[in-house]
């Protein structure tokens, strides 16, 4: 949730940011401003972490990579279309509007071209993430365990869908199953508002019996260490 709302909070000028971090934030800042789906926006994240583990992250404009994979998510999903995706990308990049002639046909061929070579070192497998799926079906077992005052009380669906989206900003979702992804943002959630489930003993387990959910806790507070220095 930290990164989130940086996002509404600071102005980062990209062009000075060097680190791949700031390729897979602005996905996330280009997408709330096109109102994209949180699944559509989990998904051009992954599309761009997996494009960089297979090539050298040097030899790629991480922005054009990043706009890319935000196009290509959103026409799986029909989200937004190609020349929303140019004009945001392009504002939030440089702050100033794209001029509609010559340089907008230019990006617009650049994205294209940049598209096909996404798909080919992808393989054309652009599949949106499954976790989540499984947080859906996870808060609906962690309904029943909670008392009913505390799940009215406590954003438990909107925190966890917010740490998830979160770590949408890290490579490390690759390493992950989809289930340790979901059921680490829920244990997240729970010890963040002081919540006991029950059965109180590793309820978690309950739910997927091979959870390992201390590389993505780790992971997710390292994201917000970084936020915040």
């Amino acid at each position: 949730m930290k990164v989130e709302n940086q996002l509404k909070s600071r102005r980062i000028d990209y062009k000075l940011e060097e680190d791949y971090f700031y390729g897979a934030r602005f996905i996330f800042e280009c997408g709330y401003k096109l109102k994209g789906n949180p699944l559509t926006l989990a998904t051009a994240a992954t599309i761009y972490h997996r494009f960089y583990r297979e090539v050298d992250f040097s030899h790629y404009d991480k922005y054009l990579i990043a706009a890319t994979a935000l196009y290509v998510a959103g026409k799986m999903s029909d989200d937004y279309k190609l020349r929303d995706v140019i004009n945001v990308a392009h504002y939030t990049l440089h702050k100033s509007i794209l001029d509609l002639k010559d340089e907008y046909w230019m990006r617009r061929d650049a994205l294209l071209q940049a598209e096909l070579l996404v798909m080919r070192v992808l393989k054309f497998k652009v599949d949106p993430p499954e976790c989540h799926r499984y947080l859906l079906h996870y808060l609906k077992s962690l309904q029943g365990w909670l008392d009913r005052d505390s799940w009215e009380r406590v954003p438990v669906a909107q925190s966890s869908l917010a740490f998830l989206q979160d770590l949408h900003h890290s490579p490390q979702i690759l390493d992950a199953t989809p289930q340790d992804l979901a059921l680490a943002c829920l244990y997240i959630t729970l010890q963040s508002y002081g919540l006991e489930v029950a059965p109180k003993e590793d309820w978690f387990t309950a739910l997927y019996k091979d959870a390992n959910l201390g590389t993505i806790i780790d992971t997710l507070l390292e994201l917000y260490n970084k936020v915040g220095n």
